[in-house]
């Protein structure tokens, strides 16, 4: 069975939103060494929507962008991915899958079925997911910023605390962090 692993980007005040990060080559290259060790991605719907509308023509050359960014591109265009929806069944966008149904029982199926493992991007997902005690790993990109606006990981909240076992901290020239976690199951 492969692992789930939750990989985000965050600011210093739990903000999420993905114009608030620092883009650059060397972010491009942490996400693409994440894509790289996976078997799959793993979205929920409007994520998926997200990236449907822009990744795809990077990978084509239809839109310009750095090597490393096209890198990463064609990269994603070939991974497989999975899309968590209940509104929408047809995912044009190639190697894209829906898992319907329980989403437990849908979600450990693609881990079985995955022994390179699951990255998961979306995080209003990632909080259904970690209430049904299905993420193993948390590999997030802490970026020098404090935003002073959401949205915020774990807005919701969760059903109790999450403790966390760190497996390593890298510092980025960029001043990000990389954490990578895992969680400890006592």
């Amino acid at each position: 069975m492969g692992l789930l692993t939750f990989s985000f980007n965050i600011t210093l005040d739990g903000c999420v939103d993905h114009q608030e990060g620092i883009a650059d080559d060397e972010t491009h290259a942490f996400f693409t060494r994440l894509l790289d060790d996976s078997g799959a991605m793993l979205w929920g719907r409007a994520t998926y929507e997200m990236m449907e509308s822009y990744w795809p023509k990077v990978a084509r050359g239809d839109v310009e962008a750095p090597p490393m960014v096209r890198e990463w591109a064609t990269k994603l265009e070939f991974k497989p991915k999975y899309v968590v929806s209940s509104t929408r069944t047809e995912f044009p966008w190639t190697h894209s899958h829906l898992i319907a149904g329980d989403l437990r029982s849908g979600v450990r199926k693609l881990k079985d079925a995955t022994p390179a493992g699951v990255l998961l991007g979306s995080g209003k997902l990632a909080a259904e997911l970690d209430r049904l005690d299905l993420i193993d790993e948390y590999k997030f990109l802490v970026h020098p910023r404090i935003t002073g606006h959401g949205p915020k990981l774990y807005q919701g909240g969760l059903p109790r605390t999450r403790r966390l076992d760190l497996v390593s901290a890298k510092p980025l020239g960029n001043g990000a962090i990389a954490v990578h976690y895992r969680r400890a199951r006592v």
